[in-house]
């Protein structure tokens, strides 16, 4: 009789961690495109600087790359970085002094799959601004600047800021800060 039981427990403990192991990987596909971490970003600014070398010493920048976290399974021949960092002071005063601007604001929230973790994030009630002459689109990649005069801090969004391939230790490869 005692074997009997035994053999139950057994099998029940067995089929009960058999149904967890189901279940624990269908919640965290679940979790992964419902949620993402709150501060799930990059802070380094040397790639940041390395691609948009007319802006600047960068500080408190918070960006994400296409190529992070993407497990959906699909390489992406393109490198597209997106975020905001603040402008060193005055800073923003020598670009609008040297170059034309617009009241111009992004078109959205930060909307692609990858920019999730930089919504809400930015200055509150940002007054945008923008050169089309510091923007560059072609030649394998494109570039679009939006500044708040308040703040200082400039949101951007480069595709393929190193050219095709990449630069090495760049956001596609060492990601630096989280």
């Amino acid at each position: 009789m005692e074997r009997r039981k035994l053999i139950g427990v057994g099998v029940g403990v067995g089929i009960g961690i058999g149904a967890g192991l189901v279940v624990l990987p269908a919640r965290w596909a679940l979790s992964r495109v419902t949620s993402w971490p709150e501060g799930d970003w990059h802070t380094d600014t040397a790639p940041l600087e390395q691609a948009l070398p007319a802006l600047g010493p960068l500080t408190d920048a918070k960006w994400v790359s296409s190529r992070d976290a993407d497990d959906r399974g699909l390489p992406s021949p393109e490198l597209v970085i997106s975020g905001l960092a603040r402008l060193a002071p005055g800073k923003l005063a020598e670009l609008t002094a040297a170059h034309t601007f617009v009241s111009e604001g992004p078109a959205g929230e930060f909307s692609s799959w990858f920019e999730k973790p930089l919504k809400g994030q930015g200055p509150r009630d940002p007054q945008w601004i923008r050169s089309h002459e510091l923007d560059r689109d072609g030649a394998g990649g494109s570039t679009s600047l939006w500044f708040d005069r308040r703040s200082d801090t400039v949101r951007f969004r480069v595709r393929n800021p190193y050219g095709q391939q990449g630069a090495p230790g760049g956001p596609e490869g060492g990601h630096g800060s989280r």
